[in-house]
Formats: structure tokens, sequence, C-alpha cells
């Protein structure tokens, strides 16, 4: 085996792995926002880097990147769906609105720093806009309540969207293979698995969670984008890790300290 077949199969699932682990330590909150670091992006554009080369991993980034607004509607969109509607419901209503978003988003043709100013205003407005977490959804960590034997099949989840991207990336071109590469495999597989088994509440504090995430992840996309085009590959995936992991610190911490202010929700 090579070691780009060894990341295809191996990095994703086990980063979806320890996740998981945590948000059944930590809580939902924390989950949320752990899996909005570029968990699964992040060997994507590693794999495509390696595979089809800087050039078109910067492409791709770039193309991630403005994707983080689709991802924000699937996650208002899933939040207040759910309101009325279960987690199937909510969870078709979720992906439709992504797929709305994503081909309203193709049509886009943005600078590398307008794309950036965009997903920073769609976050404080997502902020703003998702439901506040049910009180039983914050209080702690998650118990034993969810089914353990649903860890393989998200581990397997974000296997499938890792080999199905990189090795349809020729076809789908850079920019598409970017959007893809935020597909919300953690949202479906996270979220739905949190609502079906812990309730709405829970559901709705991991969406708040991967929201205060994405500010990281945005920084991480951007600056991939520009280094790419300007050094070697280790260094430019170094440097936009570093400058994620700062911002996706400083988030939690603003964020813990309600920054936000929440739109209060019906309860379902």
């Amino acid at each position: 085996m090579n070691t780009v077949f060894l990341l295809k199969l191996l990095l994703v699932p086990i980063l979806i792995w320890l996740v998981t682990l945590a948000g059944r330590r930590w809580g939902p909150g924390v989950a949320g926002w752990l899996s909005a670091f570029p968990i699964v992006a992040g060997p994507i554009l590693l794999v495509l880097t390696l595979e089809q080369g800087p050039g078109f991993a910067a492409d791709a980034a770039g193309g991630t990147l403005l994707a983080v607004v689709a991802i924000l509607v699937f996650s208002v969109a899933y939040a207040w769906a759910s309101v009325r509607f279960g987690v199937a419901g909510s969870m078709a209503l979720a992906l439709l609105a992504w797929g709305m978003a994503v081909a309203a988003l193709q049509l886009l043709s943005l600078p590398l720093a307008a794309a950036f100013v965009l997903v920073w205003c769609a976050l404080f407005g997502a902020a703003r806009l998702l439901p506040t977490a049910l009180p039983a959804a914050a209080a702690g960590a998650v118990t034993d309540a969810p089914c353990r034997s649903d860890l393989p099949w998200r581990m397997l989840a974000g296997a499938v969207l890792v080999f199905a991207v990189t090795t349809g990336a020729a076809g789908l071109g850079a920019r598409l293979s970017g959007f893809f590469a935020m597909f919300p495999v953690m949202g479906t597989v996270l979220v739905g698995f949190a609502h079906a088994g812990l309730g709405r509440g829970n559901a709705v504090a991991l969406l708040r969670g991967m929201v205060t995430g994405y500010f990281g992840f945005s920084v991480f996309c951007a600056m991939l984008a520009m280094q790419l085009r300007i050094g070697s590959v280790a260094p430019a995936f170094a440097l936009a890790l570093g400058c994620a992991l700062a911002v996706h610190l400083a988030a939690r911490r603003l964020s813990g300290a309600g920054v936000a202010a929440p739109v209060a929700a019906t309860k379902a």
C-alpha cells in the first residue's frame, strides 16, 4: 500500500472516531467545535495535493473556503427544520438547502479575499440565526444513551467521502472538488445520530459548536490556497494548520463568553 492510499483509508475515519469519543466525554458543543476543524477537508486537500499537484489543490482550497457558506445553510436549515420534523425530514430539507446553496455559489467567481470576507459575514450571521440549544443539550457530557454501534458507520462515511472526492477529482475539476470536500459528512453523520439518539437539543448544540469552529476552518482554507501557490507543500499545510488552530481556539473562547446572541427557538 502506498502512502496516499493509507491516507484515504485511515486518516479521516480515525479523526472521526476521536471526535465522536470527545463528544461522548465533553458534550455535543465540543464535538461540533472539534468536527469543524479541517479533519475531513484537510486530508482530502492533502490527497489532492499529492495526486493532482499544488496548483490544483490551491484552486480546490479556494472552492472549499466558499463552500463553507453552503455548510452554514445546511446547519441553519437543519436546526430550524428540527423544530417540526424528525431526523429524516430535517436531514432531507437540510441537504436540499445545501445543494441549492452549492448551485448558487458555483455561479460566483470571487477573488480569494472577497470569498473570505463573504464567509466570515455568513459565519456571524449563522451564529445569530441558529436557535438556542435546549438546556439539556448543553448540560455536560454525552451519556451512554447513543448506540455505540454507530461509530463504525461514522468512520465508514468519512472514508467513502475521501475516496469519492479524490477519485473523481480529475473529472470534477479543482473548484468542484473543493466544494465536495466540504460535503456535510460530519453534519449528516454526527448531527443525525445525535438527533436520533439524544434529541433535537443535542443536535442543535452540536451544530452551534460546528459554526464556531468554521472560523478557524475558513482561515485554514484561505491560508492553504495562498501558500500552495508560493511555497512548498509541507510548510503550506503547517502554516495553514497553525493559523487555523489559533483562530479555532480564540473562536471557542469568545463564543463561550457569549459574543453571539442567538435567536430563541420554539421547543419541539
